[in-house]
């Protein structure tokens, strides 16, 4: 009876996690999560970043590579190195435009992992974003709440159109893009990237599929109908809470 109980569960989880169009939860994705060398502070941010989530969502598994652009803090490099694991590798790719205008602190994090012995599988570059090359054929290019950087003044000269270009030379046939970021007013294009740091989704459809790629999913798993759109992201009233938009594109 006790199996029958357990049964039964598992396989209301499973129709749960089918009805809102969200996979479940793999269990290398799950013990990542759980890796004690993750930073407390990094952990915290969990229940609102939905790390899981996303990573079930983006398909990613043992043995791939994948790209981390503009990777912060290495939130999520941290995690995919051990998602991948020692059959994969992680490039974590810095724009040189990006690192010409930040505080040292928005990057530590990458540059605390760039030469530790326990992340042997990830691989730090610095580049211009238009010149995103790594030394590999790429199953997944991950950015997360960056994209809107693109169009921003301290990311230029960066043409965004040859960015996405070079992503898309990057994958794999049948790799993915998956983008994350600030969700703004419908219909305001790129009007609040510079202000509110958020950018329109379909702004971000319509330049990614230009560049060949095609909208395979969305996911709704950081979605906040309550969020107005209206307030910088920085703002304390919605920091952490923002609707976010959750894009998977694939190569062709």
């Amino acid at each position: 009876m006790k199996s029958a109980y357990i049964f039964l569960g598992v396989l209301l989880a499973y129709v749960a996690a089918a009805a809102h169009c969200e996979p479940l939860i793999p269990p290398y994705v799950t013990a990542a999560l759980s890796d004690p060398l993750r930073p407390a502070a990094q952990m915290s941010l969990d229940r609102t970043r939905q790390p899981g989530e996303v990573i079930a969502f983006s398909g990613l598994k043992p043995g791939d590579q994948v790209a981390d652009f503009m990777p912060g803090n290495a939130y999520f490099t941290r995690i995919f190195s051990r998602v991948v694991g020692s059959k994969g590798h992680v490039y974590a790719f810095l724009p040189t435009e990006q690192l010409a205008h930040c505080a040292p602190a928005e990057v530590a994090g990458t540059y605390a992992i760039e030469h530790h012995r326990k992340y042997s599988n990830v691989t730090v570059l610095r580049a211009p974003a238009e010149q995103f090359v790594v030394p590999a054929s790429l199953d997944l290019v991950w950015l997360s709440q960056g994209y809107h950087d693109l169009h921003d003044q301290f990311m230029q000269p960066t043409e965004v159109s040859r960015f996405n270009a070079a992503v898309f030379r990057a994958l794999r046939r049948g790799g993915v893009y998956l983008i994350i970021d600030h969700a703004a007013e419908p219909g305001s294009g790129l009007r609040d990237t510079e202000t509110l740091h958020r950018i329109d989704p379909d702004s971000i459809r319509s330049e990614v599929t230009a560049a060949g790629f095609v909208l395979e999913a969305r996911s709704e798993v950081l979605r906040n109908l309550e969020d107005t759109h209206r307030l910088a992201v920085f703002d304390p009233a919605i920091r952490h809470k923002t609707d976010q938009v959750v894009f998977k594109f694939r190569k062709p």
